[in-house]
């Protein structure tokens, strides 16, 4: 038989809000996730699904990546 916790359970064993555990039930990202009346219940060994919103920035002279450079318009003549 497998075990189950509740959705408060999951989002304090995976340090995350309780709204971000029902999005992630709403979205299908929990397996073997089932309905027990008004609650959700969730395998206690499902993984932490992953955050969807957030993908890496890439950041400027990692990697051998050329920053680019500081350039400065020629002023014309007569302006202040």
């Amino acid at each position: 038989m497998m075990d189950y916790i509740s959705t408060q359970q999951a989002a304090d064993k995976w340090s995350v809000s309780l709204r971000s555990v029902q999005a992630y039930i709403k979205d299908c990202r929990i397996e073997g996730v089932i309905r027990f009346g008004n609650s959700w219940m969730i395998p206690k060994d499902a993984p932490k699904p992953k955050d969807g919103r957030r993908t890496p920035r890439r950041q400027p002279g990692r990697m051998g990546e050329q920053l680019p450079q500081a350039t400065t318009s020629p002023k014309k003549e007569g302006s202040a």
